[in-house]
């Protein structure tokens, strides 16, 4: 019987894929058999990422570069096809945050947000769309919570991520021709160390979160690792435009 969520043979590139949800997306790639570069800024942080999956048993690359240079973002797809052949798959994770009141952020901090978190998909996406429009491909983008809802202390961190929503949409319908298929992942409250300083810096936010999630729990890394699976593998086939939420019932919930 054939395993729809084989993925032997095929090539990955995960931005942001050091730590967290990208790193546990990649580990979740890499288990089911594809080549995998990891990219974040740190390039200890890269390697060890990279030797992670190795550990897995299957190949891996480290890479280092900001993908708010675009450059160097569109530097990545060139380099994952160079050291394994082919992009069969681009997870496009890397992001950042700034916590302040709207009226505080600059226009040069609002900028550096939105290159960070929605330019670099844009660039990174056409950069792979260029080596996936003659056999297909997958790209799957991270979202967040804030696509859906407003968030009083993250006005261009949530403008950024309503706007991967609807560039996955564009992005899917553009290139469905080609057999790329485009989705998104909206994280819910997942525990990682950017959301550990959250829950320090306001200290009622964890009972909140709990008392609206029915699953009743923060999510893990490690949630992400089957729904990138399932994103990137011929389970999938069917399936694109969409921004599928993992947050364990939070929008769902009233």
């Amino acid at each position: 019987m054939t395993d729809l969520f084989d993925l032997t043979g095929r090539s990955a590139l995960v931005t942001g894929g050091t730590s967290g949800i990208g790193l546990a997306m990649a580990q979740g790639l890499a288990r089911k058999g594809a080549s995998v570069a990891v990219s974040g800024r740190d390039a200890a942080k890269a390697e060890a990422a990279a030797e992670s999956l190795r550990a897995l048993g299957g190949e891996a690359l480290a890479l280092t570069a900001d993908v708010a240079d675009e450059a160097a973002c569109a530097g990545l797809v060139t380099d994952t096809v160079a050291a394994f052949g082919r992009i069969d798959i681009l997870v496009n994770n890397a992001g950042t945050n700034l916590r302040k009141a709207p009226e505080a952020y600059t226009v040069e901090e609002w900028r550096a947000l939105m290159d960070t978190n929605l330019t670099s998909v844009f660039v990174a996406s056409k950069a792979a769309f260029a080596h996936m429009k003659a056999n297909g491909g997958r790209i799957i983008n991270t979202g967040s919570m804030t696509s859906i809802f407003g968030a009083p202390f993250a006005a261009p961190y949530s403008a950024s991520k309503g706007g991967i929503v609807q560039l996955t949409k564009a992005l899917a319908v553009a290139w469905a021709q080609y057999g790329i298929l485009v989705n998104a992942v909206l994280p819910g409250w997942i525990a990682t160390p950017l959301t550990d300083q959250l829950r320090k810096d306001v200290p009622t936010i964890n009972d909140a979160i709990l008392a609206r999630t029915p699953a009743a729990r923060w999510g893990r890394p490690d949630d992400f690792e089957g729904i990138a699976v399932f994103l990137a593998s011929p389970a999938s086939a069917f399936v694109s435009g969409t921004a599928i939420p993992v947050d364990g019932g939070y929008a769902a919930a009233v």
